[in-house]
């Protein structure tokens, strides 16, 4: 696999700002694992549209969705190679190269609202955590919101011991595996793009996921019940070939940053919305039951879950849980 990323690597050279002739655009490939019509698909088509327009075509972005260019598991390795410029992974996918410290997004109940995400992540947490890839070759561009998860399976998920035994589909987060089995379930790990499979043939009993890409990946045509529990948040972090990046033009550079800002903007606002009309087509579809936690129930999640958060300290680290604390107001223990 290696070998291949590195031979796309070196082709991918003749689009690098200081190997094209001035008349030539800029080439950068945007690969990212879900579908277009998705608050995160969304948003990559909105930077396409306006970094071609800020700088006067002198920039062409190629997106790849649905995992068409690299899988989740190969597209951080085809970054840093420089086979591809730029990405927009879940940040649980930091963990490998040594950033574990990402994963302290993932600790359950953590976030009350979308807002709340935003205002962390544009503030000292998120640059914090930015820095963290810089060692790695890779520039931090901004997060994007893609609201909270709901968990299905075919049979409903109300009560903790309603997970005992059941497979649980995770993306790779340690802390996600960790308030699974707080749960009494068994997660794995399988790419976003295998998952439908999965759940299709009971290679797994069910998944966590934002209700945008239930219904874009139709997981909720192969699972009887979702309950939409929000009880964690799925983010993105928009990140870059560092070198690649460093290479641009100032002049290029800047128009970038600003139709990146603006496309930020523009994901953030509507994954509540996206989420919200999702919702609405997965009820409508009547191909799977929707289920609502009571104030009990919640709380029986929560007091399940909780261990997670003494766990995590000794897998992000201390710094980090304080630095959320301190911005959220929360207690981590």
């Amino acid at each position: 696999m290696r070998k291949w990323l590195f031979a796309a690597a070196m082709a991918a050279v003749i689009a690098a700002p200081g190997a094209v002739m001035a008349q030539s655009p800029i080439i950068i490939k945007f690969s990212h694992v879900v579908a277009n019509d998705t608050p995160k698909g969304k948003g990559a088509l909105k930077f396409k549209e306006l970094a071609e327009k800020y700088t006067n075509g002198k920039v062409k972005v190629e997106v790849y969705p649905n995992s068409t260019l690299y899988k989740d598991k190969e597209e951080i390795e085809a970054l840093q190679l420089g086979a591809v410029q730029m990405l927009a992974p879940s940040t649980a996918k930091f963990a490998p190269l040594g950033a574990k410290e990402f994963e302290a997004l993932d600790l359950p109940w953590l976030f009350k609202d979308d807002a709340t995400y935003a205002k962390a992540m544009k503030g000292p947490v998120g640059q914090w955590l930015f820095k963290k890839l810089e060692s790695k070759g890779i520039t931090g561009l901004a997060y994007w919101d893609n609201g909270f998860h709901m968990v299905s399976a075919n049979r409903p998920l109300l009560n903790p011991a309603d997970f005992q035994g059941l497979k649980m589909r995770i993306s790779g987060s340690k802390i996600a595996d960790r308030y699974f089995r707080d749960l009494g379930a068994i997660p794995q790990i399988l790419a976003f793009s295998e998952v439908y499979q999965a759940l299709q043939t009971g290679v797994v009993d069910g998944c966590e996921n934002t209700p945008s890409n239930y219904l874009t990946q139709k997981f909720h045509e192969v699972q009887k019940d979702i309950t939409v529990s929000n009880h964690a948040h799925l983010q993105y972090a928009v990140i870059v070939n560092t070198k690649f990046w460093n290479g641009l033009p100032a002049d290029i550079r800047k128009e970038l940053d600003k139709a990146m800002d603006e496309a930020t903007d523009y994901t953030n606002s509507i994954a509540r919305k996206e989420n919200e009309d999702a919702l609405a087509a997965i009820k409508a579809s009547g191909k799977t039951t929707l289920h609502y936690l009571t104030d009990d129930q919640r709380k029986a999640w929560q007091t399940a879950m909780r261990p997670t958060y003494g766990w995590a300290k000794g897998r992000v680290g201390q710094e980090v849980l304080d630095l959320i604390a301190k911005e959220l107001d929360i207690k981590m223990n």
